[in-house]
């Protein structure tokens, strides 16, 4: 068995999994900070939420691709 690449896929998956994970949850917390009444920026931090969301979204089609064998004839 070939263990150094078993440990590469362990360390990409742990990598990604935590990357997207981060990714969401800064959006949300960008989301709920711009519901703040008091805030006096809130589209900047609504764009910020929007554009994490969206690097969230696409590193997650980005592992579709990867994984459905359609997509890399």
């Amino acid at each position: 068995m070939k263990w150094l690449e078993l440990l590469t896929v362990a360390g990409a998956t742990l990598v990604s999994a935590a990357v997207v994970v981060t990714l969401y949850s800064l959006g949300v917390r960008f989301t709920a900070i711009a519901a703040d009444a008091q805030q006096t920026s809130p589209r900047v931090k609504r764009s910020f939420a929007n554009i994490c969301f969206a690097l969230c979204g696409a590193a997650v089609l980005f592992g579709l691709y990867l994984i459905i064998p359609y997509f890399t004839k």
